[in-house]
């Protein structure tokens, strides 16, 4: 693929994605070729700022973690109220990089 069109790539989802991974991302973006590029910039990238706003208001009944297509989890949230706030604390806490390594994995399974 072009390089153009990788720091393109990189320009509009280089916060959605693990910092730390983004050369693997870059390398193996480099063998695909220009035909898959429209597939690669239309798989849709969770924001991880949208997403920890959603987990912090609607974390406790467990909006976010549907949305990660955690279901089971979810339904704990929904039914324990966040294990009584405990496991909301955990999840805003932590939900930027879930949402980044979420991101990542759906790109893999394009690459």
């Amino acid at each position: 693929m072009d390089a153009n069109k990788i720091d393109m790539f990189f320009i509009a989802n280089g916060k959605k994605l693990p910092a730390e991974k983004a050369l693997l991302v870059r390398e193996k973006m480099v063998h695909v070729d220009d035909s898959r590029y429209a597939t690669i910039t239309s798989i849709e990238l969770k924001d991880p700022t949208t997403m920890l706003l959603i987990s912090f208001f609607l974390g406790g009944i467990g909006v976010d973690r549907f949305m990660m297509g955690e279901t089971g989890v979810g339904i704990l949230k929904l039914l324990t109220g966040g294990l009584c706030g405990i496991l909301w604390l955990i999840d805003v806490i932590g939900i930027s990089k879930k949402v980044q390594e979420y991101n990542y994995n759906e790109l893999m399974k394009i690459l």
